[in-house]
């Protein structure tokens, strides 16, 4: 499998959430499994069949965090030499050139993309017309309300 490719903010969460599973969820569904299982029938005992659904959605994101960060080649975007172009982990600032307004994005992997966050995934067709380009470079992005034209204004490696 490949690996995919992960900022070091991203890498952070999903350890985060990790911890957060494995140290407090897991205990805490484990003791109302035991708390149901004492209430007796268990063909009919509403709670042990909810906390076993909790349990079985905790561990599957257990292993898909797991997974995930073992196939993830975690970049930091602060100790790679760019040259001034722009890479996965970059902040841009573009100026629409039809209307003027500007926005900002960074460029993350697709797990860690949160448009309201201004993070858009690597494979988005904005980063993809991003990648390699310099400040004062127009970039036309290919939108399904039609072509928009940006011009970089600024790259920022944080």
């Amino acid at each position: 499998m490949s690996k995919v490719p992960l900022t070091v903010k991203g890498a952070e969460k999903l350890r985060a959430e990790l911890e957060e599973l494995k140290m407090v969820v897991r205990p805490r569904i484990i003791n109302a499994i035991s708390e149901a299982r004492a209430h007796g029938d268990l063909k009919e005992n509403a709670e042990y069949h909810a906390a076993k659904e909790q349990q079985s959605f905790a561990e599957g994101r257990i292993g898909e965090i797991e997974g995930k960060l073992a196939n993830a080649q975690i970049i930091d975007v602060t100790k790679v030499d760019a040259g001034g172009k722009v890479i996965f982990g970059a902040t841009v600032e573009l100026e629409n050139l039809e209307n003027e307004n500007r926005v900002t994005y960074q460029i993350v992997g697709e797990d860690e993309a949160s448009i309201k966050d201004g993070r858009i995934s690597v494979g988005s067709p904005i980063a993809r017309a991003l990648i390699g380009k310099e400040v004062e470079d127009v970039v036309v992005v290919k939108a399904p309300a039609g072509d928009v034209d940006y011009e970089i204004v600024s790259i920022k490696y944080i």
